[in-house]
């Protein structure tokens, strides 16, 4: 298993694979961006100068991580060519506001509608399962590596919703991987949950259980609704996290399998999901929730804690490859 700040070689190589093939179906590699006079850093400032208003030379340069004097250059450059004018701030006098001129946006509007094109085409050869995977896979990939505009942490840019078709098989998968990965647990664990979801499915009754899956909203989510509404197939965004009530007893309700990705953790989503089941139990007159975790599973029993749960039983077993201490918590409703 590998420790935190350890990375194994094949990922290192991986990684560089995908950037090499990303870079040649973008078109990266041609001398001019779709066969245009401009380069790609080129192509990016008239991008950002095109669409943002405001912008200076630092904060553009900081945005895009160039060097200031490479940077200055490009931008004198643009300046000579008629694409570019500065004016000083209204608000601070030493301030250089950058826009395009006219011929500016003459100039990136072709560049503008050929990238266009290139994506859309990219899109077209995909059936529309893929096309939501491959677009909900890129925005994992710049939450991972930290995009601000990519967080999770605003409200309304997390949607909590009921079970699909196939998520029962995907949250097994995920669940089996993240466990073994930070906990060592091995495939018994994935066995565990593939027989507990099966019986929740099996045996659900709306008015005893219920399911609270998370997975993006904001336009993401948008598109999957309006492809829904549209009578195409139906497609999952990527799913954030989960958590189940099942029943117990007449009057106690059980919370099952609270998870959330790595992607979407800090942003309070995993005690959401909890207050969500917390929630669902009091509506269907359970009197106590109860919930089994194990004592190594250090962020969930805080949000447990938290939630008002209090630790009712501790007992040690050897289960999924590992020694551990199990625990039932229970929360009075």
């Amino acid at each position: 298993m590998m420790r935190d700040g350890e990375v194994d070689a094949a990922m290192v190589a991986a990684v560089r694979a995908f950037g090499r093939f990303y870079t040649r179906q973008i078109g990266l590699l041609e001398e001019g961006l779709h066969r245009s006079a401009f380069s790609l850093t080129e192509a990016r400032v008239l991008y950002e100068l095109a669409l943002r208003d405001g912008l200076t030379a630092s904060i553009l340069g900081q945005d895009l991580g160039l060097d200031a004097g490479y940077l200055s250059r490009l931008l004198k450059r643009f300046e000579d060519q008629g694409l570019l004018t500065r004016r000083t701030s209204a608000g601070d006098g030493r301030r250089q506001v950058l826009a395009l001129t006219p011929e500016g946006q003459a100039a990136f509007a072709p560049l503008d509608e050929a990238s266009r094109a290139e994506v859309e085409a990219l899109l077209a050869r995909l059936p529309a399962t893929d096309r939501a995977a491959l677009v909900g896979a890129m925005a994992r990939v710049r939450r991972l590596l930290g995009d601000p505009s990519e967080s999770l942490g605003e409200a309304g840019a997390i949607l909590l919703r009921d079970l699909r078709p196939g998520d029962i098989g995907w949250i097994t998968h995920r669940q089996g991987v993240l466990y073994a990965a930070e906990y060592g647990f091995d495939l018994t664990f994935e066995a565990l949950v593939a027989e507990i979801l099966a019986g929740f499915v099996r045996d659900f009754d709306p008015a005893r259980a219920g399911a609270w899956i998370a997975e993006p909203g904001g336009e993401q989510g948008a598109e999957i609704l309006k492809g829904e509404i549209l009578g195409r197939e139906i497609f999952r965004g990527e799913i954030l996290g989960s958590v189940f009530l099942a029943p117990a007893s007449e009057t106690v309700g059980k919370l099952r399998l609270l998870y959330v990705e790595p992607s979407a953790r800090g942003q309070g989503l995993g005690r959401r999901l909890t207050a969500a089941c917390i929630a669902g139990a009091r509506a269907r007159g359970y009197r106590q929730l109860t919930l089994w975790t194990n004592d190594v599973l250090g962020a969930a029993r805080r949000i447990y804690r938290d939630a008002g749960f209090r630790l009712v039983d501790s007992a040690p077993h050897r289960s999924f490859g590992q020694d551990l201490v199990g625990e039932t918590w229970m929360l009075d409703l």
